[in-house]
């Protein structure tokens, strides 16, 4: 398994930035490895609600279906799969001046002949997950 964490914070009060990250579909804004997310259901965003993530990666596109799994005030969890990885996305929120302290864990478990690559892509990852850090905050910014 692959894991990565960055702490950053966002200039948006809890709620709102809450708010904005439970609709996975603006990944497409935020997460540099992400192509397009689309909302699979209908209505208000909840607990259970799904995305088609496409994600580039290493020169490939990749689709997995996330679902909220964890819908809290102060944390939300994001569970996506296919044939290959189950992605754990999980987002931990807490109050930061006037702002919001976010602590993003991007956990990747690989199945079958995928684990074989797991040990070689992690600095990847870690990349990408730097880019959230900047890409983040900046999304946020612009929508203010």
């Amino acid at each position: 398994m692959i894991s990565v964490e960055r702490v950053l914070v966002v200039g948006l009060p809890l709620p709102e930035l809450v708010a904005y990250l439970e609709d996975f579909a603006h990944t497409e804004e935020w997460d540099p490895g992400t192509v397009s997310c689309v909302r699979l259901d209908d209505g208000p965003v909840r607990k259970g609600s799904r995305w088609r993530n496409t994600s580039a990666f290493r020169g490939r596109t990749t689709d997995l279906e996330y679902r909220l799994d964890v819908r809290e005030p102060a944390r939300l969890v994001f569970v996506g799969e296919n044939r290959t990885v189950t992605a754990v996305d999980d987002l931990r929120f807490g109050v930061e001046g006037t702002g919001t302290r976010l602590t993003y864990r991007a956990s990747l478990r690989f199945k079958g002949l995928a684990k074989l690559a797991a040990p070689f892509l992690r600095p990847e990852f870690e990349r990408l997950a730097d880019g959230v850090s900047t890409r983040l905050p900046a999304a946020v910014a612009g929508r203010s």
